[in-house]
């Protein structure tokens, strides 16, 4: 709206006879006030609502690949990890690896574990929840330590499948 038009809408309020006329689009707000009995007085209000303006995106650059040992062997462990089933947690709490403290672990590391085998209880809201093996297989490696927090889907334990 421009200024014209705001004037235009002036004349057309006070002529009117009305005492208040509010307007208001995307990016103005106008508030037209007259007074009763007084001749040609008129108050008028404009408000510019701002408006965000456009963010430039930065260009993303691309990380660099490293060819260092470390990145290399990192590449090399993740795919032998692929051929491993990820046993993850079913609940978000606090992962134990014993029953109890004067008890043996449920799993260790090299273990042969079949299919409905305990492998840790989650405790969740004074809650116990004892997490079982859905696969059959040998314990590869155990991603959690005991008496830690775990999140929902966060990975626990490792099995090599064959």
């Amino acid at each position: 709206m421009d200024l014209k038009d705001i004037q235009n809408l002036i004349k057309f309020v006070a002529k009117s006879g009305a005492s208040e006329v509010k307007l208001e689009t995307d990016d103005v707000k106008i508030t037209i006030k007259t007074g009763g009995d007084e001749k040609g007085e008129t108050t008028t209000y404009v408000q510019q609502i701002p408006v965000g303006a456009p963010v430039a995106q930065a260009p993303v650059m691309q990380p660099v690949v490293a060819t260092t040992p470390e990145a290399a062997a990192a590449a090399a462990q993740s795919e032998a990890d692929s051929k491993y089933i990820t046993i993850k947690s079913p609940i978000i709490g606090t992962l134990y690896r014993k029953p109890s403290p004067d008890k043996p672990l449920f799993v260790e590391v090299g273990q042969t574990i079949h299919e409905g085998d305990v492998l840790c209880i989650i405790e969740a809201m004074k809650l116990f929840n004892e997490i079982e093996s859905e696969v059959s297989g040998k314990i590869v490696k155990i991603l959690v330590d005991d008496s830690s927090p775990v999140e929902f889907d966060q990975p626990l334990f490792l099995v090599d499948p064959s």
